[in-house]
């Protein structure tokens, strides 16, 4: 699928010298992609892991927004991060890819992300249409703007072999008619992945938004992340809580 589509040469790159901390993520668990050290918090020595994000959607629903979005919190938080689009067909409602690469050296590659870290899925029905699972890595993380259930979805095989703790779904298309009145799911699932994944800070989302949006519009949008942001993170310690009890 990726190799057929037309690469565009609109590429997004932060890069920066700053330094960053790392916190736990809010299972309470350290990621020893995300988190290297035993505190959780980043030893500044250690080797660091590129993480590479793929977000599959449709024309106009903000997808390569999204991806610009993810690279300016990133780089908010000391990071290197680069946002780049691949489109199979740039009329509303065809399938869209974006990418987006997060590290803390400078990133040389600008090629289609094949093996990402995580996906997130702004509309569903192209589970339908396309691979979007092509290349994830093990225990990778998934996020999907639904309703409702990975098993609901068709998915219940990957559910049944994922780490709990790695698979969520949101209806950040509902967030987002409730908070900006238009059905653009991009904001929600940036402010739930960051929950779901914790390499991202719901402050850094807060200032992606305001060097898009403006006024009422960059508002409701924090509004929209917020609300999807506590969800997400609700069900982490729900897991936690159960996995703690089991």
């Amino acid at each position: 699928v990726f190799l057929r589509c037309k690469i565009t040469f609109r590429t997004v790159v932060h890069q920066t010298t700053k330094t960053h901390a790392y916190n736990k993520d809010l299972s309470g668990a350290v990621d020893p992609m995300l988190h290297p050290g035993a505190d959780g918090i980043r030893n500044p020595t250690a080797e660091w892991f590129m993480f590479e994000v793929r977000i599959h959607g449709r024309g106009g629903q903000g997808v390569v927004t999204a991806t610009e979005m993810l690279s300016i919190a990133a780089f908010q938080e000391g990071r290197h991060a680069q946002a780049f689009p691949s489109f199979g067909s740039e009329r509303t409602g065809a399938p869209v890819v974006a990418f987006c690469r997060i590290d803390d050296k400078e990133i040389r590659s600008r090629e289609p992300i094949m093996k990402p870290d995580a996906l997130i899925v702004q509309d569903p029905t192209l589970l339908r249409q396309i691979d979007v699972f092509a290349g994830l890595k093990q225990d990778g993380y998934v996020l999907i703007n639904t309703k409702g259930t990975f098993e609901e979805l068709g998915l219940g095989d990957i559910a049944a072999n994922w780490p709990a703790n790695r698979l969520c779904t949101l209806p950040a298309t509902d967030l987002a008619l409730k908070h900006v009145g238009r059905p653009v799911p991009n904001v929600p699932l940036l402010a739930g992945f960051a929950a779901l994944s914790g390499l991202i800070q719901l402050e850094s989302i807060r200032q992606a938004i305001e060097t898009k949006f403006s006024g009422k519009v960059a508002q409701g949008n924090f509004a929209a992340a917020t609300e999807a942001f506590e969800m997400v993170r609700a069900r982490i310690e729900n897991l936690r809580k159960e996995a703690v009890n089991a």
